[in-house]
C-alpha cells in the first residue's frame, strides 16, 4: 500500500512539470500565433504563424525600413504614456466641475509642456510625424482633435499652424492597412520584443 501511496505522489508530481513544459514551447517569439494539435495517432504538433518578413531589393527601401525602426523605437514609449494620460485626465475631468476643468487643462498644460518640451527639441520631423501617428493609433484621436476637447478650437489651430510652418501635421491620421502598413508591422514588433 505505501508503494502505491509513493509511486502516486510522484506522478502527481511529474505531471504538472510535463504541462508547464508544454505551455513554455506553446509562447513562440516572432510567431502571431501558436497551437498545439493532437493527430490520429496521438502525436503531439505544435503549429506555428509567423510574422510576414519584409525582403527589400532596393537599399533605399532597407534604409527608409531601418530608418522607421529607429523612429518606432524612440517615440513609441512616448504614445503609449500620452494614451495613459489622457486617460488620467478624463477620469480626473469626470469628477470635477466645468469652472475647475478649464484651469485644471491649463495646469497640465503648462506641466507637459514643462516636461516635454526638451524631449521633443530633440526631435527629427520624421520622428515628429511618426510620433503623430501613433499618438492617433494609441488614442484613436488625432492630435488636433485631443487639442480641441481639452482646450479649444481655437489653441488646436493655433497649434496646428505652427505644426504647418515647420513641416508636420497635426491632423495626421494612422491607417493600418493602407500609407501605414510597414509601421504597424514594426509596432508589432516593437510590442513581441523582437526589435
Amino acid at each position: 500500500m505505501k508503494r502505491l501511496i509513493v509511486i502516486l505522489l510522484i506522478l502527481c508530481t511529474l505531471l504538472p512539470d510535463s504541462a508547464v513544459a508544454q505551455r513554455r514551447w506553446q509562447r513562440v517569439r516572432g510567431a502571431r500565433s501558436a497551437r498545439w494539435e493532437v493527430n490520429e495517432q496521438g502525436d503531439s504538433m505544435l503549429h506555428i504563424t509567423m510574422l510576414p518578413v519584409n525582403i527589400y531589393h532596393r537599399k533605399r527601401d532597407l534604409r527608409e525600413y531601418q530608418r522607421m525602426i529607429r523612429a518606432v523605437k524612440k517615440v513609441y514609449p512616448l504614445a503609449l504614456e500620452a494614451a495613459r494620460r489622457m486617460e488620467d485626465v478624463d477620469v480626473d475631468l469626470s469628477e470635477l466641475r466645468r469652472r475647475d476643468k478649464k484651469q485644471y487643462t491649463s495646469a497640465m498644460e503648462e506641466a507637459l509642456k514643462k516636461e516635454i518640451t526638451p524631449m521633443l527639441l530633440k526631435m527629427t520631423r520624421y520622428e515628429g510625424k511618426i510620433l503623430l501617428k501613433l499618438i492617433d493609433r494609441e488614442t484613436d484621436y488625432t492630435v488636433y482633435n485631443i487639442i480641441k476637447d481639452y482646450r479649444s478650437g481655437f489653441t488646436a489651430g493655433f497649434y496646428q499652424m505652427l505644426a504647418k510652418m515647420f513641416g508636420n501635421n497635426l491632423k495626421l491620421q494612422y491607417d493600418p492597412d493602407g500609407e501605414d502598413e510597414m509601421l504597424e508591422q514594426i509596432v508589432l514588433y516593437y510590442k513581441a520584443g523582437l526589435l
